[in-house]
């Protein structure tokens, strides 16, 4: 059974499951493959803590940590409404195929309904195909104003080597 649940910062018991599901994220191709560092491990929860902007979900498949998003309130300047952009969603690898990212999917929708939210936003590599299959199965399509304009590319500045 997958249970959803808006994780509680000050749990240890979530807060050991944040750091590890997005570790294990992190570890993976699809998350830069080396791992968070310590110092991300040591302090992720209380920075997210910090931020009232953050929101967290866990997934448990019988008590056991399979999957989260880390989401971030933003605003759209066009439609004058906030958003919800998705930052991290990663399920952990025995979780995979069992519904559980369609499930944390289907909670971001309705909390950004409550929230009146315009859209919901999140980044996908290329060649993350079963993660694309996943979020187009749940309506996600890739970002365009104007076809002659091409899609939206998502670009960085690094301005620190991370910790």
């Amino acid at each position: 059974m997958i249970e959803i649940v808006d994780a509680n910062l000050s749990s240890p018991e979530h807060a050991d499951a944040i750091v590890y599901l997005l570790n294990d994220y992190a570890s993976d191709p699809m998350g830069g493959g080396d791992g968070l560092s310590s110092f991300s491990q040591a302090n992720l929860v209380p920075e997210l803590r910090k931020r009232h902007w953050m929101r967290v979900l866990l997934a448990f498949v019988d008590g056991e940590p399979a999957g989260l998003a880390i989401c971030i309130e933003g605003f759209s300047t066009f439609a004058c409404k906030p958003l919800l952009n998705i930052h991290d969603l990663a399920v952990a690898g025995k979780f995979r195929g069992q519904g559980v990212a369609k499930q944390l999917l289907a909670r971001i929708e309705a909390i950004a309904r409550g929230m009146g939210c315009c859209k919901i936003t999140l980044e996908v590599l290329e060649g993350n195909t079963i993660a694309r299959s996943a979020y187009e199965a749940c309506g996600y399509a890739a970002y365009q104003l104007d076809p002659e304009m091409g899609r939206a590319m998502f670009w960085q500045n690094i301005l620190d080597a991370p910790a």
